[in-house]
């Protein structure tokens, strides 16, 4: 009686196993790209040479591309339908902004512009499983990016005329947040076909150049979003 009981136990708990496992359980990989929109905020720069305070102006941009994200994780079955995923993504193509201007009095300085690159995000992806080849998801975790950004080359000034400027760049990372949505779906065998909608908000970073007109220091923002359609492969 014993070994039977312990026996129609075990059949029980491979049974719940069985039921909990999700066809995309376990580890995969996937390639995807779409369209990126990057928004840069906070851009006027403030001067200060030898206690001569002044403000450039330059107003909010906004500038896109097609990205390519790498990814890879591995999804847990935690109960019947439901999974929950860990995972990593890598952006591999840089956006650049086009050249944008600063106004200060009469004069506009002209040439500056932000590149975005090593954009990365380790996330958490809790999901449902709506049949046995269908996932709905959430996405949250860590975002990194490097903005390079490069000051402006040339100037336009109603009393001074036009010249060049000795322009000048500089280079930071930037920690954030990422949030999404997504969906998968088999085709067949582990491959399958993604969806996704990613959004990506940054902490400011401190910009400071030095030249013969003093010291200009900038504090901009950046958030970003993606919208995403790939192949992956559970293995």
């Amino acid at each position: 009686m014993k070994i039977k009981l312990l026996v129609a136990a075990a059949a029980t708990v491979v049974a719940s196993s069985a039921m909990a496992q999700s066809a995309f359980q376990g580890f995969y990989g996937q390639i995807a790209t779409g369209y990126e929109n990057n928004n840069l905020t906070s851009l006027n720069a403030t001067n200060n040479d030898a206690g001569d305070i002044s403000t450039y102006n330059a107003s909010n941009q906004s500038f896109g591309g097609t990205p390519l994200v790498i990814g890879a994780g591995y999804n847990f079955s935690v109960a019947p339908k439901w999974v929950v995923g860990l995972g990593v993504d890598y952006s591999a193509i840089s956006q650049k902004s086009s050249n944008y201007n600063y106004t200060i009095g009469d004069a506009t300085l002209s040439g500056a512009n932000v590149e975005i690159s090593n954009r990365y995000n380790i996330f958490i992806a809790p999901g449902y499983e709506i049949d046995k080849d269908k996932l709905v998801y959430l996405k949250g975790g860590y975002s990194s990016v490097t903005a390079k950004s490069s000051s402006p080359t040339s100037y336009t000034s109603v009393s001074q005329g036009n010249g060049s400027i000795a322009g000048t760049s500089q280079s930071k990372t930037s920690s954030g947040y990422i949030v999404g949505l997504g969906y998968k779906q088999m085709i067949t065998g582990g491959l399958y076909g993604l969806a996704e909608f990613n959004y990506m908000s940054y902490s400011k970073s401190t910009y400071s150049t030095t030249n013969s007109e003093g010291t200009t220091t900038s504090n901009p923002g950046l958030n970003s979003y993606q919208f995403l359609v790939g192949v992956g492969y559970k293995f």
